[in-house]
């Protein structure tokens, strides 16, 4: 007797879901555990009269007790750690069951509450491996939507209580393409840069951010006898409209500007519905003058949008800088 595929397939996937039913139901009960720990040195601590002194006597001691017994889990840092992330989260009703121990460890090293609350409902939304998690914190992800809208609004996208609407809340400036493994210093071409990306292609869409899906590459245009090639053709549901992107290695030219406003132009003629929103066209260029591209398009310009790429992570000094930045621009706003 032969065995249908299908009932093969289904029992597979039952499998498949209660391992990993078992997997986050285990992670849970590890990051409750270490909660708990947490609470219990915590509340231990506040009975100290010297308190800083006490607490580091305190948690010493407990990982002399506990290592021999239990391992590495329990090291002075990995108590520390217990101890900040009570701290953090006093509430354990608030703790996220899809989260593991990885991802907090992360989260409450940020200080910036409203920073961490960003970061929390991205991943919670999204979906994001502690990977993923690590390099949006390192590539600044908070600070790069602060340049384009304020506190209040980056957390209300984020929590999904506010959809964005323009193209300058989804697009980032800069983007951060460190994963393609191009190095700064290298002479590379367009097509370089476009084969790295599309070979990357999970990682630049997580760049790219929400609602993003691929389309074509070297999308053929033909105009009156005359052939043009998009470089990426991508589609985000949330803007509900084509994102078509020209790649330049140089610094940007209005010349650029005009080609990729006809690529924009032939889209919203030819290839979008009525019911979609006009098409947005993503210059990502090595180098560009701001001014030069505010002369360049319209005063009303809603569709064009001008990003630099990086080819590395910003440091840490950086990321302070953008932040100092976008508080001071803040602050001036409502002055």
């Amino acid at each position: 007797m032969n065995i249908r595929k299908s009932l093969i397939s289904d029992i597979q996937s039952i499998i498949a879901q209660a391992r990993e039913k078992a997997v986050r139901s285990v992670n849970h009960e590890r990051v409750l555990m270490y909660w708990q720990i947490g609470k219990v040195i915590f509340e231990e601590e506040q009975q100290g009269k010297d308190r800083a002194e006490y607490g580091e006597f305190l948690i010493k001691s407990i990982s002399q007790e506990l290592q021999p017994q239990f391992g590495s889990g329990f090291s002075v840092r990995q108590l520390e750690m217990c101890r900040q992330f009570y701290r953090s989260y006093p509430i354990a009703n608030t703790l996220r069951s899809q989260f593991s121990w990885s991802h907090y460890r992360l989260l409450i090293r940020i200080e910036n509450e409203n920073k961490r609350e960003f970061y929390i409902a991205e991943t919670e939304k999204n979906n994001w491996s502690t990977r993923q998690l690590e390099r949006q914190i390192n590539s600044g992800l908070f600070e790069r939507h602060l340049k384009s809208y304020d506190v209040e609004s980056v957390l209300a996208v984020a929590r999904n209580e506010q959809q964005p609407t323009k193209p300058t809340e989804i697009i980032k400036d800069p983007m951060i393409l460190e994963f393609l493994g191009l190095k700064i210093e290298s002479t590379y071409y367009e097509k370089d840069l476009e084969s790295a990306i599309i070979s990357q292609l999970q990682d630049f869409l997580l760049e790219l951010g929400n609602g993003f899906s691929f389309v074509a590459r070297q999308k053929r245009l033909h105009i009156d006898g005359d052939d043009y090639f998009v470089d990426l053709v991508f589609y985000n549901r949330l803007l509900q409209c084509f994102v078509i992107i020209e790649i330049k290695t140089q610094k940007l030219t209005h010349q650029d500007l005009g080609q990729l406003q006809m690529y924009v132009n032939y889209f919203d003629r030819l290839e979008k519905t009525e019911n979609e929103n006009p098409t947005i066209g993503i210059l990502l260029c090595a180098d560009k003058n701001d001014t030069m591209v505010k002369i360049t398009l319209p005063e009303n310009n809603k569709t064009i949008v001008a990003s630099k790429y990086q080819l590395y992570l910003p440091t840490e000094q950086q990321l302070l800088e953008e932040l100092k930045k976008e508080i001071n621009r803040l602050d001036k706003n409502v002055l």
